[in-house]
């Protein structure tokens, strides 16, 4: 009896009264989290907000999940977790992150999203996940990001915290973006907030000093992004190297972001790829945000050399 009073007062602390009515929203119990997660301790890891777990839904389907829970709760954890899935509830596209339920009969409540199986990109560049990736490969990646962060901004939902660490990719490599990180901050009506929680090296300087965070605030971050995809060399490297500021002197000085690029690419057609990949991400960096594109154009410039580059292809393999 008292197990069960602990459990209805969980539910109920956890925004269960306001998450029960969410339309397209399953409700896990604790018995049903065991279930998926097979009572797992160990994380596959950690985050600002928490830490993440494997499991497998019980159902016919058998369907591998990640679940997600939070590091502690009071009285404003609460209204961030309720936002959190409130917004992610309406995020429906491929290179967004799926939420699929929670479980709130716990003392910290757990999330319930899709399974990225091969983890973030920051694994795949720099981790124990690395692996080789194509100019085409990497160009494909930040295609997918791109566009599921144009979607969450045609939503009108800001990231705020657009790193490798938040763009995972499934087994097919679909990117999808994850942890919205500052957007379940945010009301929807305005940008302001006092909690600049996002990574330092990607945060827009315009968002760090004013505290407002912008859809070009993401586009900046994305921009960061792009450079580490096509140097891999992560953000801040040896003993004083700044991707940033590396990328900002040579093409000032030399037009060119080649001798940056990643040593794995070596043809000169990939390398034009990079080419281009890295004066857009030059563009999403500037410091006025009306210099800026927005995420749309940088989606569409994207996909525009993605056609270019097969057409090239095409034609040389005619030729």
């Amino acid at each position: 009896m008292h197990q069960k009073r602990m459990l209805a007062k969980n539910f109920e602390m956890n925004g269960g009264n306001i998450l029960k009515k969410a339309t397209g929203l399953a409700i896990f119990t604790e018995k049903d989290l065991n279930k998926i997660t097979k009572n797992s301790s160990e994380p596959l890891g950690k985050g600002y907000f928490g830490k993440v777990y494997k499991g497998t839904l019980s159902d016919e389907t058998k369907t591998m999940v990640a679940v997600k829970s939070f590091i502690k709760v009071d009285k404003e954890r609460i209204e961030e977790f309720t936002d959190e899935v409130m917004i992610q509830l309406k995020m429906n596209h491929p290179n967004v992150l799926k939420l699929m339920g929670c479980c709130l009969q716990l003392n910290v409540p757990m999330l319930v999203y899709e399974f990225a199986a091969k983890g973030s990109l920051k694994d795949i560049l720099h981790g124990d996940k690395k692996q080789k990736l194509t100019a085409e490969m990497r160009l494909d990646i930040a295609i997918g990001s791109a566009q599921g962060l144009s979607y969450m901004h045609f939503q009108k939902i800001r990231h705020g915290d657009v790193k490798p660490d938040n763009i995972l990719l499934n087994e097919k490599s679909v990117p999808k973006i994850s942890d919205f990180g500052l957007s379940k901050l945010l009301k929807l009506g305005g940008g302001n907030t006092d909690k600049v929680i996002g990574c330092e090296g990607y945060m827009d300087p315009v968002f760090r000093n004013t505290g407002q965070l912008t859809p070009k605030s993401d586009v900046y971050s994305f921009g960061v992004v792009l450079l580490e995809l096509i140097s891999r060399k992560q953000i801040r490297y040896g003993q004083s190297g700044s991707i940033l500021i590396e990328f900002r002197h040579i093409y000032e000085t030399e037009k060119s972001g080649r001798s940056m690029f990643d040593k794995e690419i070596v043809t000169e057609e990939d390398t034009m790829i990079l080419e281009e990949i890295g004066k857009l991400a030059m563009r999403c960096l500037k410091e006025r945000l009306d210099a800026r594109p927005d995420m749309t154009e940088v989606a569409k410039q994207l996909v525009k050399l993605r056609k270019n580059t097969a057409n090239d292809a095409a034609n040389f393999e005619i030729s």
